[in-house]
């Protein structure tokens, strides 16, 4: 046996004969990264326990707390902890899956009656109990037909079916156990050396969860967590989740009487109430603006179109399982989940010369898709939504530039309502169509006008739409959480299947590139996004109602309905009331209803034809003339303006 060359932290090292051992002994061995013990190892890239065992020549490198899959690691293995807790406390229950998410873990369980605030407690309390032993995280390996032999003796039937389709469709000749004292896990690892790291945790919820995500599979209890380093670090995250739900736009719809869905009705319906409609109103409005203000055209579509078309476009071997199909006549119709078809028919209307393009056809287009129920969310997954939805039509000279223009124009909506946002590219998905050249040529033009821009992005493999690569762009609301929202997609696919051409300078004809883009994207989604991010308290401009007249006394009601019919004219939306409450009650209702603007009318007010004003977030801007009140108000209430 010859030594081992190995590179360990960054630095050579050379393990003599005899000497092979587990990755803690090495990283004990050399100064850390960090000021953290280590709790996992990365081997030439891949993440690995610390009781991996380097076999051959390769660089090892410690991952402390420091590290950026630190928090996976540790909510991972918390959420091994949960599940060893429940078995403790209830030995029948069978356990699935329990994997690290986005800001913490969850676990699904099989058990008959369901979990109770008071089980979650005691749970809580047996895990910290298993924390504090320190109980290490043992890992061994079986070939399959031994793992399914033991699972099948613990009467975990669930595992038995992982690692059945892991040998059949994957494969797989060994998978990974772990022990946790007396409870073992199907598990890839890895995981941290025991249970002395987790300290900082809380189960957050439960929730009915389909066995793998099939509504015709078994449904299980989803037990929900989150695990930090420290107590102080997870205080935060808890007050940030409370933060969350107070500003849950399902809550704050009902509160300010915005929409409601109605299972009466339809799973992800939407009924718009009165201040809804107009608050979604006012922003097609402010759109329908802009795009006519960079060129756009206004266009509208059916809602259905024939299948045949569908299966031209890609959709009916790509997207049909989220599409809604009928039959009207002897032929099938499918209800449009996007706005592209009709925009094309639009452009073969005519013959179109270089000098026409770019084209921007846009529509506020309303779609359905098939969305299951166990994903339904307020305004933000839905059945049927509207998309401010424009495709262009660019020939291979303008396509740069209509690119960075619409990334312009999202800059420009985005910062109308403060948000800042982050981009990804995404690249190519399993299921596609088009030619490689196509989607290699669609890929570098996104890719080009970014890097002109300056702008910096991720790389997101693989999530492309299924005729072309796309920029994704995340906005970050107050709470910093991340929206997918604007999207431009570059596709050089479906011009080619639907025969778009035009008579280029040489007289010749070609095929036009085709961008679809959107920049609110669906705006059920974005006026879910924009109540949360502003707790309901909408900028002055958008929100619903402007202002609020309070009459303190019945004498002041009929100069509260000659001003209230003034603002009305001059373009304020105004509401009076007019009720034999208290004053105070009044103005409480008001700020909770979040109106800019409320006007007090008392008897020196009907005297003196003024107004006391009051903004909603308390400040008293005293005694002030009608007339004065209401050039205040349509400075302060005028959409956003920038030069285009």
């Amino acid at each position: 046996m010859s030594d081992l060359k190995l590179k360990i932290n960054g630095a050579p090292c050379q393990i003599p004969q005899g000497t092979r051992a587990q990755a803690a002994f090495y990283l004990a061995g050399l100064p850390a990264k960090g000021p953290q013990k280590p709790l996992a190892a990365r081997w030439n890239g891949q993440l690995v326990d610390l009781f991996f065992t380097p076999a051959q020549e390769g660089e090892l490198e410690s991952v402390d707390q420091s590290s950026p899959e630190a928090l996976d690691l540790l909510r991972h293995s918390t959420a091994h902890v949960l599940a060893a807790a429940v078995k403790q406390l209830f030995p029948g229950v069978r356990v699935t899956i329990g994997p690290a998410i986005e800001n913490g873990f969850y676990y699904d369980f099989d058990k008959p009656e369901p979990f109770t605030p008071d089980d979650l407690s005691r749970i809580e309390e047996k895990m910290a109990e298993i924390a504090r032993s320190a109980q290490a995280f043992q890992r061994r390996e079986m070939t399959p037909l031994q793992a399914v032999e033991f699972f099948k003796g613990l009467g975990e039937d669930y595992k038995v079916e992982l690692i059945e389709d892991l040998a059949r469709d994957q494969q797989v000749r060994q998978v990974s156990l772990y022990d946790l004292g007396d409870f073992v896990d199907l598990c890839r690892g890895p995981h941290l050396p025991d249970t002395s790291c987790i300290s900082a945790f809380k189960l957050l919820s439960v929730a009915g969860a389909y066995w793998r995500g099939d509504e015709h599979r078994p449904m299980l209890q989803r037990i929900y967590g989150t695990a930090f380093f420290n107590k102080k670090d997870l205080a935060a995250h808890l007050h940030l989740l409370e933060e969350a739900r107070r500003r849950d736009h399902r809550r704050l719809g009902r509160e300010l009487d915005l929409f409601s869905v109605s299972e009466e009705v339809g799973g992800g319906l939407i009924i718009w109430h009165p201040k809804g409609a107009l608050l979604r109103v006012t922003l097609e409005e402010f759109e329908r603006r802009e795009h006519l203000r960079r060129g756009y055209d206004v266009v509208m579509g059916p809602q259905i179109l024939r299948t045949e078309l569908w299966k031209r476009s890609g959709h009916w071997d790509n997207y049909r399982d989220n599409m809604y199909f009928t039959e009207i006549d002897g032929h099938g119709y499918g209800l449009k989940p996007m706005n592209c078809l009709a925009h094309m028919f639009i452009y073969r209307s005519q013959l179109r010369s270089f000098r026409d393009l770019p084209l921007k056809f846009f529509e506020l287009g309303t779609v359905q898709r098939h969305e299951k129920s166990g994903v339904l969310h307020g305004l933000t997954r839905v059945r049927q939504f509207t998309q401010d939805d424009a495709h262009l039509f660019c020939t291979p000279e303008t396509l740069n530039g209509d690119i960075k223009d619409i990334l312009d124009f999202v800059t420009d909506m985005m910062g109308a309502f403060n948000f800042e946002f982050e981009i990804e590219l995404s690249t190519r998905p399993a299921k596609s169509i088009g030619s490689d050249e196509a989607w290699a040529l669609a890929t570098t033009a996104l890719d080009t006008a970014l890097k002109d821009k300056g702008v910096p992005y991720d790389l997101n493999e693989g999530d492309g739409a299924f005729y072309g690569p796309k920029i994704d762009v995340k906005l970050k609301d107050a709470l910093g959480r991340r929206w997918q929202c604007a999207t431009i997609q570059c596709d050089f696919t479906l011009p080619e299947r639907f025969d778009l051409t035009y008579v280029d300078r040489d007289g010749q004809k070609k095929r036009p590139i085709m961008l679809h883009r959107t920049i609110f994207g669906s705006l059920e989604r974005f006026i879910g996004v924009l109540t949360e991010h502003f707790a309901g308290a909408f900028p002055a401009w958008l929100s619903p109602e402007q202002v609020r007249l309070l009459t303190v006394t019945s004498r002041a009601d009929d100069f509260a309905k000659e001003a209230l019919a003034r603002l009305r004219r001059a373009g304020l939306r105004a509401q009076a009331d007019l009720r034999n409450e208290k004053l105070g009650y009044k103005i409480r209702e008001a700020q909770l209803q979040k109106v800019p603007f409320m006007l007090i009318l008392g008897d020196q007010e009907v005297d003196s034809g003024s107004v006391a004003v009051r903004r909603r977030g308390g400040e008293d801007l005293g005694l002030k003339p009608l007339a004065d009140f209401v050039t205040l108000a349509l400075k302060e209430t005028a959409p956003p303006e920038w030069g285009v």
